[in-house]
């Protein structure tokens, strides 16, 4: 009983209720199964999992505190966040949109004088404020792009764990960045429904006992496309993905599998696993996000539906399991579970990722950065979707293989990477 009561008085400042006048080993043990209200900080509060994350948020009412987000330039939106969630921060991308966002929270004070006031900022040092602040114990790294890189990187050293959504931190700078998780004994879950997938099956055996890893990848838009015809498809087409609703960079990566390119690179990192016992295999119904195969050959699937509030729940409230906020299987849609080996020619950006990896140094940060810029050119009409590889590889030809020591060293790489796959543009146009 001595060893109850002690933690309960220890953690009582967590804790949604007060501590109990009465020592009565009845309050004593009810009050130790009360969960601690979690503090958390978003970056990419906007985008589509910082959204979804929030509506985990509010389907588990009483269990999360927003202490701070961090936005992009959709000001309407952050608006009704803060008026929502009121935390103590929030930062967009630019001044102009920090005065528009002053500007509507002004406004909804003049009509409720109860309306959140939260101090405002904005740029690189406004979402290092949200990552870093005191108040927050877990940050949800969701912001698009290298931008979320810093940020994250400094919640790690402020001792915040980490619910990764952001491709980048791990595809960029994957060797610094867990270094700092070692060093700060911090948390880093996964979000992606495949890492997320892995981490829920690893979690019945140990290290020691893992054989490979498999990601599973749904073939995307064009998995029966001939490769004769890829060099016409549209924006559009790409964009229509079989399964699930993306932000339209992730949604092409997907078209073009490097999406699994990167999350083998995540995976190395994420796992400690080597290259070569990582695999991937496409699962054109996307219900099985992930296994483990294990040394006796047992095989530990994850399988649900395609909707990111489960993998987001599961971060958010690890190690528990808490009641479904409405994401079920639905078993009588469920007809057969296909698998192929990936066509290494339809979708050599894969091949790329791989070979990035092995490669090393600032070849995987270069990888994502030409991604994005040839991504984006695709988007624009300026580059077939086959050019999106060519000019990725083009610009790996031109990267040396230093290696990335610091964050300052990623983020050279990722400037250099990206004015070379401008060029690369350039001369395909």
């Amino acid at each position: 009983m001595r060893d109850v009561r002690a933690t309960v008085q220890e953690y009582c400042g967590r804790f949604r209720w007060p501590t109990p006048r009465s020592q009565n080993p009845a309050n004593i043990y009810k009050m130790a199964s009360y969960v601690p209200m979690k503090r958390i900080a978003i970056l990419g509060s906007t985008g589509s999992i910082g959204r979804q994350c929030l509506v985990v948020v509010e389907a588990l009412p009483g269990r999360f505190e927003v202490v701070a987000l961090a936005a992009g330039s959709n000001i309407a939106l952050a608006a009704e966040q803060v008026a929502r969630h009121r935390p103590k921060i929030v930062s967009v991308g630019t001044e102009a949109g920090a005065r528009q966002l002053c500007d509507a929270l002004r406004q909804a004070r003049s009509r409720d004088k109860n309306a959140p006031q939260p101090e405002v900022l904005f740029g690189a040092e406004g979402i290092e404020r949200v990552a870093t602040h005191p108040d927050a114990e877990t940050v949800v790294s969701a912001a698009v792009g290298v931008v979320g890189l810093p940020a994250t990187y400094k919640a790690i050293e402020a001792g915040k764990h980490i619910a990764l959504a952001n491709k980048e931190v791990l595809v960029a700078a994957g060797e610094v960045v867990m270094a700092a998780v070692q060093r700060h004994g911090v948390a880093l879950l996964p979000v992606d429904s495949e890492h997320n997938a892995i981490h829920q099956c690893l979690r019945a055996g140990q290290s020691r006992e893992v054989k490979r890893l498999v990601l599973t990848a749904s073939g995307g838009p064009f998995r029966k496309t001939p490769i004769s015809r890829l060099a016409k498809v549209t924006p559009k087409q790409a964009l229509a993905h079989p399964n699930w609703k993306m932000g339209q960079r992730i949604t092409i990566d997907s078209a073009t599998l490097m999406n699994k390119g990167f999350e083998v690179i995540e995976a190395r990192w994420l796992f400690g696993t080597e290259p070569d016992r990582i695999q991937v295999v496409i699962h054109p119904q996307s219900t099985i996000h992930s296994m483990v195969e294990f040394v006796d050959g047992s095989i530990l699937a994850q399988l649900g539906p395609t909707d990111m509030r489960m993998p987001i729940q599961y971060a958010l409230t690890y190690p528990e399991r808490v009641p479904s906020n409405g994401c079920a299987l639905d078993w009588t849609t469920l007809r057969k579970l296909d698998f192929a080996e990936v066509p290494a020619r339809k979708f050599p950006c894969l091949t790329l990722a791989k070979e990035a990896l092995r490669q090393g140094g600032a070849w995987p940060c270069a990888l994502n950065a030409a991604d994005e810029i040839a991504v984006a050119a695709f988007l624009e009409r300026r580059l077939p979707f086959t050019g999106i590889a060519a000019v990725i590889e083009r610009v790996l030809e031109r990267t040396p293989r230093t290696a990335m020591l610091t964050i300052d060293d990623v983020l050279r790489a990722d400037a250099e990477a990206r004015r070379l796959a401008r060029e690369a543009v350039a001369r395909k146009m």
